[in-house]
Parts: structure tokens; sequence; C-alpha cells
């Protein structure tokens, strides 16, 4: 997308949602998370690479898992994990499950219906595992693997779904607290990031309309270093590097820790990461560990001053916008790829639409008719002019209307059903009702946008305004 002030709006796929009213111009700071948040990574080939680092340490516990590979559209940002059942699910909003798999296995209406039928997911339950961000792909991918090893019993030792769970867990933090995973990407960032020559420009309009800028990321300061330098410096013009962008760094920040307890504050002196105790963070400098009351502190800032940009919907979101008041931005890649194929199927929605619009009236008419006939056979209430008979055979007419308006529809509905992904559908909606996922996003991010870019062409004073909320008694379209 290349900038130009005389461009109306950008495209959907570019545009910034708006959950609640944000008027930007009263925003003094702006933080941002790094990965997946200013840094986007190709996620296949980094999920990928993180499986095998997980496949090699679960073979060496002597599990049976050297020929598994990593299955890229098995397992999507915004499932759920029952680690009672050994189940992967997909619930909407109010968390009854839409779909299931056992293991890697699709389970059937029944067998859903059997085990879910009166159970709702409940993310405060320990039970229950939200898979909020993409670094979650690989592991969610491999529990489901492992789920079919253990109902083979091919996996040794006293073991149940969420001890599956929990080692799976405890193997990828291993690998990341190695460094080995991050090692491997900085040796070769062409690999696994994208880079976006736009980002650069558009954090540098929120600096100079006079908004303090900071980067607040959970990274190491090596890997934040190296990887901020690689994707923004060769966009910034003479000798400016990354650094100039930002009034405070913050890394190993420990969120969602950063945000509910006063941790040690030290301040990174030099590129090699020597590190000085200070009291509290200061504009300018970089500083390991430290927590939000001190950079509030520290900038004279506080609450609804400040937006905080990530990518995590528990970690930097919903804490930070619970605990502070924070503004708060979501930043969702996979939107884009989920707007374009709701547009590609524009033209077929409509079509569904208006065939659900007359099944519904068609039904209407069936029941009124229904109605009307067990009135007349039980004499009570009005009675309708009409013979039993005459009733029964326009019955019979609407009934076959309704059959052949239905296997019009089938193909379309499922169609609808695997947008953007054959196993799970759009990542924000199960059917017609919003995802878990969307209802998350809804309840605690402010906004939600694909890329941080996408301020550019909104610029550093746009005003964000939620739209009416719709109700089902609206009239007009459900949208």
């Amino acid at each position: 997308m290349v900038y130009d002030e005389a461009l109306d709006l950008p495209p959907a796929r570019r545009r910034i949602f708006c959950n609640r009213t944000l008027n930007l111009r009263s925003i003094r700071a702006v933080g941002f998370d790094m990965d997946y948040t200013l840094i986007h990574y190709r996620v296949e080939e980094w999920e990928n690479h993180a499986y095998r680092h997980l496949r090699g340490r679960l073979a060496s516990l002597g599990w049976p898992v050297d020929d598994l590979e990593f299955d890229p559209g098995s397992v999507r940002l915004g499932l759920i994990l029952d680690l009672e059942h050994g189940n992967i699910v997909k619930a909407n909003r109010f968390g009854y499950v839409k779909r299931a798999c056992h293991g890697t296995r699709p389970l059937s209406y029944d067998e859903q219906r059997r085990l879910y039928g009166r159970d709702l997911v409940d993310l405060g339950e320990s039970r229950w595992v939200f898979l909020n961000t993409l670094f979650s792909l690989s592991e969610a991918c491999m529990y489901g693997q492992v789920v079919d090893r253990l109902d083979e019993g091919l996996v040794k030792g006293p073991m149940g779904y969420a001890d599956l769970y929990r080692q799976i867990r405890a193997c990828l933090d291993e690998a990341h607290i190695e460094g080995q995973l991050k090692a491997e990407i900085i040796a070769d960032p062409d690999r696994f990031v994208v880079l976006d020559e736009e980002l650069p420009l558009a954090l540098r309009d929120l600096r100079e309309a006079g908004k303090k800028v900071l980067l607040i990321t959970n990274s190491e300061w090596p890997y934040t270093r190296d990887m901020m330098s690689y994707a923004f410096d060769r966009f910034l013009p003479g000798d400016m590097t990354w650094r100039d962008l930002f009034d405070m760094v913050i890394v190993s920040a420990r969120k969602p820790s950063f945000f509910e307890h006063k941790n040690p504050c030290f301040e990174v002196i030099d590129d090699e990461g020597r590190l000085l105790p200070v009291l509290r963070p200061e504009a300018g400098g970089t500083y390991l560990g430290s927590h939000a009351a001190a950079v509030e502190a520290s900038l004279g800032l506080s609450g609804e001053e400040i937006l905080y940009v990530g990518d995590h919907i528990f970690s930097d979101v919903r804490v930070s916008g619970s605990l502070l008041r924070w503004r708060t931005a979501l930043v969702l890649r996979e939107l884009e790829a989920e707007i374009d194929a709701i547009e590609s199927f524009e033209a077929e929605q409509r079509e569904l639409s208006a065939m659900m619009e007359e099944k519904e009236r068609l039904e209407h008419q069936f029941s009124r008719l229904r109605l009307g006939k067990q009135r007349l056979e039980k004499g009570y209430g009005p009675q309708p002019e009409a013979s039993v008979d005459s009733i029964e055979k326009r019955m019979r007419a609407l009934r076959e209307q309704l059959v052949a308006l239905d296997n019009r529809i089938s193909p379309l509905a499922a169609r609808a059903s695997r947008l953007a992904n054959d196993d799970w559908g759009l990542l924000l909606r199960t059917g017609n009702d919003k995802s878990h996922l969307a209802r998350q996003i809804e309840r605690y991010a402010d906004v939600y946008t694909s890329r941080v870019s996408n301020l550019l062409a909104l610029t550093p004073f746009v005003y964000l305004r939620s739209p009416r909320g719709s109700l089902p008694h609206d009239a007009g379209p459900t949208p």
C-alpha cells in the first residue's frame, strides 16, 4: 500500500477497526510489542522450525514422534485445547463448542453433542488452553498428533491428555529459554521475517506528531537489537537507526508481569547488553525489566493517555487495559486473509442470505398452517376457513419447496464454513455467530488491525469511531 494523501480510506484489509472510540490525538504515548507486532514472521516457517525443535526434545524423552510433521492447516489462532478430553475445539462467543477434533480426528455431530451438549468453554478453568498467539501453533499441532499416539498406546508411562500438554509446553519453553530458535533466526532472518517498508515512516509520524514512542518486548536485548536493526534500518534515511524512532526501549519485560508487578529495572549500557541497576527507566534509555507503573512515572502519563499495541490478546491487550486502563490495540495479521476470503465470497454470500430469508418466510408459512391445523382438529381458538385436507396439501407443497431450497443452500453454506481454512473456517466467526476469539477481541481490544503500518494512511490524528452496535431487533439485514 503506497501512501497518497489524495486517496480515500484504505481497502478493508488495511483499515483499523474500532470497538471503543479512540481519538489518537488525545494519546500522548504509544507502546509497541515487537514479535508479531512490529516484526512479522513467516508463520509457517517459524512454527515449523519450532516444531522440529519440539519434536527433537520429545524424541529424546522416548516419545514416538520422529515421523511426525508440522501441519499448518490443522490449527489456527483462536482455537482451544480441551485437556480433559484431548480435543481441539472452536467455540462461539458464548462458549458453546461448534467444531471439535479428538487429536487430529474430526468429531461427528453426535460425538460433539455428547461431549459438549452441557459443557461450556470457560477460559478461567485450567482445563482449557486458548491459542491466543501465533507462537502457540506448533505446540497445538503436536498436541493433536500425540493425542493420537497416546490413544494408540504408543506413548509409554502413566500419561493423561493434560500430562501430554504439560510436557509439550515444558519442552517448547526450554527450547526458547536456551535461545536455539532465536539464534538460528538471527543467523538467517531473510528466511523468517516479513519486511514492511512502510512501518518506520508510520512510527516516525507518531513521534514527529509529539507522541512518545515506546518499545516494550519480552524478547532479550541481543535478539531485539538484531531483529529491529534488520527490519528497520534499511528503510531509514542517512545515519538514522531504529533506536532513533523510540523514546524508550524495554526488553525482557516479562509481560504480563510487567503490567501486574513492580519488577526490578536495569539499564542496558552498551550493545553487548551489560546492565546497570536503576530505580526506573528514563526517556532516551534502553532497559531490561522494570514495570508499567515506573514507565508512567517517568513519562508523567497514565491510563488513557497511553496506547499499547500488541498481538497477544492476554499479555498485551487484556492486562494493560484491565489493570492500568491503557488504551489497547491488537495486531491480527490473519485479518487480511480473512477479509480477502470474505470479499471473494461476497456474491455467493448475497445469494445465500437471500435464500435464507426465503427459507425463513416459508418456514413461517408452514408453522402458521400447522398451528391452524392443530386448532381445527382440537376445536379451540380462531378457526381457519380451510379444511384439514387443504391445509395438509399446502403444507406438503411448502415442505417440497423447503427441501428444494435446502438442497440449494447446503453447498453454499458448506463453502461458507470453509472460508480461509477447510477444517476451521474463518477466525472470527462460527457460522453466523462470533467466534470465541472475536468475543475476546471485542471485549479487550479498543481497536484492532492487521499491521502497525496501517496507521500510515490514517495518520496520527485519526478519530476512530466505533460503529453503532447491532442488536437482533435492529432494522435492516443481519450483519
